[in-house]
């Protein structure tokens, strides 16, 4: 059993949805096909829910009306047959119907979800037909038969694997399954989703789940970059990382996965290969448990970071000192990212100012307080074992023009991280890729 991922650009077009159906089709093995909404459709939808809430139940309908007229065009170019034009065109009429009849009522918090889940339901759909249009055999199941949170908001791995098992089992001898991604039901059985990027997610909690062979998330790039692609020239794909190494890039901005989504495979041992919709040749990106040590693998960085400095002499040999601040920041629920401490004062950042006045003002009675906005997290990604010398070497002569403004090295054996002033991201960047990779 493999399970395949498809994001939103990777079904965005006719064209597009055909070339994952010759993907899929191109094995034997047992497949379950995880797609997200057609590029675009989940802002659209939230900008029905935007209208809807706001009471300007008009401007809701006709948002409605000019993506389902946008669907029309793209079922009448994706079915070659009649019968499939016309089979597609009930299964938009149906679910923008279910749309439009919620908007027709008084706004409630849920609908907002429930729209919001009709993207990822008609892609698959439509999807599915076409792969019956074309002769392949193949099914359709419901994320929201067996996608789960617990009382936390958490994904419920045990449910899933409870709840999916059961579904598989009547359905061994189909090659294709197809299902949705990114929505799931809470644990009192309501409509919810696992945010954005959260088809990445149920790609690997289903592999987790049913202990796949592989997790393929099919992008469109070949595999994890070494460097950042869109800011960087001379960048490469990486054959493999440890899932230590690919959570790290993907919490520091690898916008090619989601944060969460390797911890499940991590946990069942499950690989993750990148693999890029467009060059299907190409080898991409083997996620495993395996590690190469003593070597650099790549640089992410994360933009929209603040650092907060609280400077007190109240700090030496004092103690509970840092407990009261980290206290602030969880009264708010604002996350750290880096933390550095002297003997008298503590440097930290977070990537959500939501609340940094409240924060800053709880803080002052602690000491002087500075603030730096517009920062950026560079985060240089290997497996550093801690005997190693001189790891931090070529990493700082890289950056030796560069006025850094926080360093943290040892908290990870996978990371070190640097921050600095969002001004300075593209000359860093271009300058650890010559320096690293002699890119």
């Amino acid at each position: 059993m493999q399970v395949y991922k498809f994001g939103g650009t990777s079904v965005g077009s006719p064209e597009r949805m055909r070339h994952v159906a010759q993907i899929v089709a191109g094995s034997s093995e047992q497949k379950i096909v995880v797609l997200s909404a057609l590029a675009g459709t989940t802002n659209q939808l939230v900008s029905i829910s935007e209208s809807f809430s706001s009471g300007n139940q008009d401007e809701a309908r006709n948002q409605c009306n000019d993506i389902k007229a946008t669907y029309f065009e793209f079922v009448g170019e994706l079915f070659s047959t009649e019968v499939g034009k016309k089979k597609g065109i009930d299964i938009v009429e149906k679910f923008f119907g279910q749309i439009e009849k919620l908007i027709g009522q008084p706004y409630y918090e849920k609908a907002s979800k429930l729209i919001l889940a009709q993207g990822e339901i008609i892609s698959t759909n439509l999807f599915q037909l076409f792969l019956e249009e074309s002769g392949q055999s193949s099914v359709l199941i419901n994320a929201l038969d067996f996608m789960y949170l617990d009382e936390n908001q958490e994904p419920n791995l045990p449910l899933i694997g409870r709840k999916l098992k059961p579904i598989l089992s009547n359905i061994k001898d189909i090659p294709i399954i197809v299902t949705q991604g990114y929505i799931c039901r809470t644990h009192s059985g309501g409509i919810d989703n696992l945010q954005r990027g959260g088809s990445d997610y149920t790609a690997t909690l289903i592999g987790a789940a049913v202990n796949a062979n592989e997790v393929q998330i099919w992008t469109d790039i070949d595999g994890v970059h070494n460097n950042d692609p869109r800011i960087v020239e001379n960048t490469m794909p990486i054959a493999e990382l440890s899932f230590e190494e690919a959570g790290e890039l993907a919490y520091f901005g690898a916008k090619i996965l989601h944060p969460s989504c390797i911890l499940p495979a991590q946990q069942q041992n499950v690989p993750v290969r990148i693999k890029n919709t467009l060059r299907p040749e190409a080898k991409g990106t083997l996620i495993t448990s395996n590690k190469n040590p003593e070597k650099i693998k790549a640089i992410a960085v994360k933009d929209g970071i603040t650092a907060i400095k609280i400077k007190s002499t109240r700090m030496v040999n004092a103690y509970g000192f840092l407990r009261k601040i980290f206290e602030v920041f969880e009264k708010y629920k604002t996350s750290i990212d880096m933390v550095t401490t002297s003997e008298i004062a503590v440097s930290l950042s977070i990537d959500d100012s939501t609340f940094l006045q409240n924060i800053i003002d709880e803080l002052k009675p602690f000491g002087i307080i500075e603030v730096d906005k517009d920062q950026s997290i560079i985060c240089i990604v290997g497996d550093f074992v801690a005997e190693r010398k001189g790891v931090g070497k070529d990493i700082f002569a890289s950056l030796e023009a560069i006025p850094i403004r926080m360093i943290s090295y040892g908290g990870s054996k996978n990371n070190i991280s640097v921050l600095i002033d969002t001004r300075y991201k593209k000359d860093s960047l271009q300058a650890l890729n010559k320096g690293l990779f002699n890119l």
